[in-house]
């Protein structure tokens, strides 16, 4: 029940189309009104972001990057990764308990490559676990639910999703300050773009994207 009822929460956010609105276009035009909203109520607007981002990510709904790239572009890299960090573990935890829950409730044997993938699991839990963390190309939502399905102790997921998940929120904060920056400089244009601020840690995630495939690749070698 947990599960379908975050599940039922995802779909009703997106048939209301409120994530029409979630793209990086009405974040650019409206920064001015959203960021006087946050003068005028610093902690009320601190407090709705960090709720609205561990809904989206208990839910699974698209968009978590927008919400992440706005903490960091109304907020600073500092405190969009403070508030953006606590949202994904709460947000997480919240997914992986109601999916622990349902995975718990059944009775039938599961399949026997579902048995291997398990007992693959339990013999590097910690190695495999962090090495999921690291991947930002996989769902959030369909890891966290994969780490509950193979039974990921909550202390191991907790800790693999606070360290490999504010790395990423760490970056993406800083392109979102980094893009605040260009805002505050006039109309936006190619040159703007081009600044330290913000090719760095869109360089920096692109290093963290192809990390996985980079250690799968030196490994290989290392074998043969």
């Amino acid at each position: 029940m947990p599960l379908v009822l975050l599940v039922v929460l995802g779909i009703a956010v997106i048939a209301s189309g409120v994530l029409e609105n979630v793209d990086a276009s009405h974040l650019v035009k409206g920064e001015g009104s959203v960021r006087a909203f946050v003068e005028a109520n610093p902690l009320l607007s601190r407090l709705a972001f960090t709720v609205a981002l561990a809904l989206a990510i208990a839910t699974g709904v698209p968009g978590t990057i927008v919400l992440v790239l706005a903490g960091g572009l109304l907020f600073g890299t500092l405190e969009g990764t403070l508030f953006g960090s606590v949202a994904l573990v709460v947000g997480s935890v919240a997914l992986y308990a109601a999916g622990r829950h349902a995975f718990s409730a059944g009775t039938r044997q599961p399949p026997a490559f579902a048995e291997r993938l398990r007992e693959r699991y339990q013999r590097h839990p910690v190695r495999h676990t962090f090495a999921l963390r690291f991947v930002p190309i996989v769902p959030l939502g369909a890891m966290t639910l994969a780490l509950a399905w193979v039974g990921c102790p909550l202390w191991l997921f907790v800790a693999a999703t606070w360290v490999g998940g504010t790395v990423s929120i760490a970056v993406e904060s800083a392109i979102g300050a980094g893009l605040a920056d260009t805002l505050g400089q006039g109309p936006v244009t190619a040159s703007h773009l081009a600044n330290a601020r913000l090719l760095v840690p869109l360089a920096l995630f692109l290093l963290i994207s192809t990390l996985p495939a980079l250690l799968k690749a030196w490994q290989g070698r290392r074998r043969n």
